[in-house]
C-alpha cells in the first residue's frame, strides 16, 4: 500500500518581504516551515538556508515548487523568482506562482466564514496601495479571486471596499510575510489536485509599482 507521503512533497519559497520563509510538506503528516530575518542580505543567505532546510530530504522527493510572485520588494521578489524558476527547470518540476496577498488571505482564512469576502492591503510606493479581495470557496479548500491585485490610490481602494459592501477591515500586510510560506503550499497543492502543472517559464513576478522608473 502506498502512503500519501510517497506521493511527493511541495516546496515553497517566500522572499517578497524582509523575512525569508521556506516550507515543505507531504500534505499528510510531514510539514516544516522556517523563517529568517534576512532584510537586504537575502542573496547572501538564501541558497545555503535552502540547502540546509530540506535536509534530510533530497531534491528528488519534491513534486512541485511554489514561489510568492509579489507584490513586495522588487529585489527580494526577483531573487526568489529566479531561484524557484532555476530549480524547477533543473529538476523538471511544475512551478506555481502565488500572490503574496493571496497567501496572506489564506493564512488568516480560518477567521472568515465560507463565502465571506477577505480584503487584503499592502503599502505601495508613491503613496499608493495594493488591494485585493478574495472569498473562501464552498469546499473551504481554496480562495476564489474577487478583485485581483491592483495598485491604486488609498481613496480608490476605499471606494472599492464600499462598492463590494465590505463588512470587515482589510488585512494589512506587514514586513514579515515569510510566515505565510505554508499558505503558498496549501494554495498550490489545491491547484495541483485540479490537474494544473505549470511550466516554470509561465511563472512571472508581479512587481506592481516597483517597476515604475519615471
Amino acid at each position: 500500500m502506498t502512503s500519501q507521503s510517497s506521493q511527493g512533497y511541495g516546496l515553497a519559497l517566500h522572499t517578497t518581504s524582509s523575512q525569508l520563509g521556506l516550507s515543505y510538506s507531504d500534505f499528510f503528516q510531514d510539514n516544516q516551515t522556517k523563517t529568517w530575518e534576512v532584510d537586504r542580505e537575502l542573496s547572501k543567505y538564501l541558497h545555503q538556508y535552502l540547502i540546509d532546510f530540506i535536509i534530510p530530504k533530497s531534491w528528488q522527493d519534491f513534486k512541485f515548487i511554489v514561489v510568492a510572485k509579489g507584490p513586495g520588494s522588487f529585489t527580494s521578489t526577483r531573487i526568489g523568482m529566479v531561484t524557484a524558476r532555476t530549480l524547477a527547470q533543473q529538476l523538471n518540476l511544475p512551478l506555481f506562482g502565488i500572490s503574496t496577498l493571496a497567501a496572506l488571505a489564506w493564512y488568516h482564512q480560518e477567521n472568515y466564514e465560507t463565502h465571506q469576502l477577505i480584503p487584503v492591503q499592502m503599502k505601495a510606493s508613491r503613496g499608493k496601495v495594493y488591494g485585493a479581495i478574495y472569498r473562501k470557496n464552498e469546499q473551504r479548500n481554496c480562495l476564489n479571486l474577487v478583485l485581483e491585485d491592483t495598485v491604486m490610490l488609498p481613496e480608490e481602494w476605499q471606494q472599492k471596499q464600499q462598492d463590494f459592501n465590505l463588512k470587515t477591515q482589510p488585512l494589512i500586510a506587514s514586513s514579515q510575510l515569510g510566515i505565510t510560506a505554508n499558505s503558498l503550499l496549501e494554495l498550490a497543492n489545491y491547484q495541483w489536485h485540479q490537474g494544473e502543472r505549470p511550466h516554470w517559464s509561465e511563472i512571472i513576478p508581479y512587481y506592481g509599482m516597483s517597476v515604475v522608473t519615471k
